[in-house]
């Protein structure tokens, strides 16, 4: 029996290889124009707050660095978009709306996630890459293109992650912990763009540290219009130009707090460039922990 179960991890862990991938069919999913709304005049500031997520004066992590880290591409009719994600556990990864969703209501026909990868681009030993269809993609009911609210989406692969050193769920904040997690280090990974000169996504994983912010003083940074930065929302400070970039949404925050653990899921920035000082944004996951439980098989700590 040990030998059968051990054959039936080898096949699994052989299947979940064997997806090629065209990654010069790839862009950052910020270049698909249905990503954001033509708005109205009463709600023209956020023409500088349109979906993105990228790793701007960052560094090269070193294999393993972020277990739960995934690159996630999606197919829409009009291309490939490349996005970022954590493992949630080995059936559910977690991800921003965007990333999953044209428009308001039109999922992604399919996509892959990348489990295990340092260099995306090569189909490395370590990796697993598995599919997901239309049919494993459920994002909040009430997210918004049009101001970018609950931003956020869990997706059911169409088989499971095995765990490995190299791949690991994410921890996500237990229930009764109602921090802002202000002052804290807070470090975001993912393969987005390195730099607001340079057009190309990084095919290594990157990551870059600053301090988290919280929501009173990142709402100073938003011109204080509450309607940008809500509760749902958690930010990271844009600190000597260290950013999330495009190519880098749905990619999770984290801070170190016996471990990693994960406080939110890349969700925008400003328009007017990622190394420019503003504070990138995210979904903040304890405020979802409610639909990621219901719409997953993941459970909070009480």
């Amino acid at each position: 029996m040990k030998s059968f179960a051990l054959l039936v991890v080898l096949l699994a862990v052989a299947s979940a290889k064997s997806i090629d991938i065209d990654w010069s069919q790839v862009r950052p999913i910020e270049e698909f124009d249905h990503y954001w709304a033509r708005l109205p005049a009463e709600m023209q500031i956020y023409r500088s707050q349109r979906p993105s997520g990228r790793i701007t004066n960052g560094q090269v992590a070193t294999p393993g660095q972020f277990p739960y880290q995934i690159a996630l591409l999606s197919n829409f009719p009009t291309g490939t978009g490349l996005c970022g994600g954590s493992v949630l556990t080995n059936n559910y990864i977690l991800t921003a709306a965007h990333c999953v969703v044209s428009g308001a209501t039109t999922l992604a026909l399919s996509g892959t996630a990348i489990m295990g990868a340092q260099n995306r681009n090569v189909n490395e030993p370590e990796q697993q890459r598995i599919g997901f269809t239309t049919a494993g993609i459920i994002p909040h009911p009430q997210y918004s293109p049009t101001n970018i609210r609950n931003d956020i989406a869990v997706v059911r692969l169409s088989s499971p992650i095995t765990f490995t050193p190299r791949i690991q769920p994410a921890r996500l904040p237990a229930r009764s912990d109602t921090r802002q997690f202000g002052g804290m280090m807070g470090t975001v990974s993912g393969f987005g763009r390195t730099s607001d000169a340079l057009p190309g996504t990084s095919a290594v994983v990157m990551f870059t540290s600053n301090p988290v912010l919280t929501n009173a003083d990142c709402l100073g940074f938003w011109n204080n219009n509450a309607a940008i930065i809500q509760p749902q929302n958690v930010c990271l400070s844009g600190a000597d130009g260290r950013s999330s970039c495009n190519g880098d949404s749905g990619g999770p925050l984290a801070v170190q707090d016996g471990g990693s653990l994960q406080i939110g899921v890349v969700s925008f920035g400003s328009a007017a460039g990622c190394a420019i000082g503003m504070p990138s944004v995210y979904a903040r996951v304890s405020f979802f922990l409610d639909f990621i439980e219901n719409n997953s098989d993941f459970t909070a700590a009480p």
